[in-house]
């Protein structure tokens, strides 16, 4: 574990993102998130290893991924220095009850983000995923959660004036989500209307004035019924052609939207099932959007497999982002 401000390389302010007006500004430039959502779990295993971060960091690299999404922070500096080391930058996720492990209940979260601030591959600050499906969590009462997170926000700019503070909700946020946290600088949406998110993007126009992303959106590769032409089973296809579609919305909307960090960079076996197969089923909570059989198969969302070959999404996320100047 290497922690410490002074360890951190770059430690200025010459890395600073801001909110202006709907755009995330990275050194005073707009920046679009072309982004994939990052948890790599070996064969067998249930927790997350960076063991074939470099082979990652090259196939991102190839595909024009410029942003990772992490679920929760790494505290290793040579992760973080290899990271930025490659042009990528970072969403840090924080959980909101992990043992009292940088996050959001104990306070401890911060202690994270007073170590790694001034480090360059920091983008944002991200408080809790979908945490809005699980009113249970927090009492019954999603007020309770929207409080927390406002407040975490708060703390975080008290901080860390030079990074946004961003979620990662569930769908589009209500007028109880909004109003309760105002605090919180870009709204990212864990989005999945079948292969079209178009009509969100009008809808947080009309809603709010702040930048939004998406912070999940994308199909998997397991068909679990025959349908809309595709054939049940593994089906890279379908997986594909819905990405493609995904994608083409996002960055035709990019007025409103400032990227995607698509879900997921590598199939996950540890989801469902035996850890050292890949099993179909798993579960997710308001998933009747995956296209196209309305099911997501936690274990076939990548955009490589579990040993880094390349599914035939990966050619068609790589074609969209290589073809964004940015």
């Amino acid at each position: 574990m290497i922690t410490g401000l002074l360890s951190c390389k770059g430690a200025d302010n010459t890395n600073a993102v801001e909110v202006s007006g709907r755009s995330i500004m990275v050194n005073n430039t707009p920046f679009t998130i072309k982004g994939i959502c990052y948890h790599p779990v070996a064969k067998g295993a249930e927790q997350r290893s960076f063991e074939n971060l470099n082979q990652d960091l090259d196939l991102m690299l190839e595909a024009g991924i410029n942003t990772i999404r992490v679920y929760a922070p790494i505290d290793n500096l040579e992760v973080l220095d290899a990271i930025e080391e490659a042009g990528i930058k970072l969403i840090v996720g924080f959980g909101y009850n992990q043992g009292g492990h940088f996050d959001i209940l104990s306070g401890t979260f911060i202690d994270y983000v007073n170590t790694y601030k001034n480090h360059p591959v920091i983008l944002m600050w991200e408080l809790g995923n979908e945490y809005n499906y699980h009113p249970e969590w927090f009492d019954g009462d999603l007020k309770n959660w929207y409080q927390a997170m406002n407040d975490a926000a708060k703390l975080v700019h008290e901080n860390d004036p030079n990074h946004p503070v961003t979620t990662a909700h569930g769908e589009l946020p209500d007028e109880l989500a909004l109003k309760s946290s105002p605090n919180i600088d870009v709204w990212g949406m864990n989005v999945y209307r079948w292969d079209d998110p178009t009509d969100i993007f009008e809808a947080w126009k009309e809603r709010s004035d702040k930048p939004m992303y998406l912070s999940e959106a994308g199909g998997d590769s397991y068909m679990t019924i025959a349908k809309a032409g595709y054939e049940a089973g593994i089906n890279e296809k379908a997986q594909a052609d819905a990405n493609a579609n995904i994608l083409e919305s996002v960055f035709n909307n990019q007025e409103i939207c400032s990227g995607v960090t698509m879900f997921s960079f590598t199939d996950g076996w540890w989801k469902a099932g035996n850890l050292d197969t890949q099993d179909p089923g798993g579960w997710a909570p308001n998933s009747s959007g995956v296209p196209y059989d309305g099911t997501p198969n936690e274990e076939y969302w990548g955009m490589v497999d579990i040993d880094r070959n390349k599914k035939e999404t990966f050619d068609i996320i790589k074609s969209y982002y290589k073809q964004l100047n940015q």
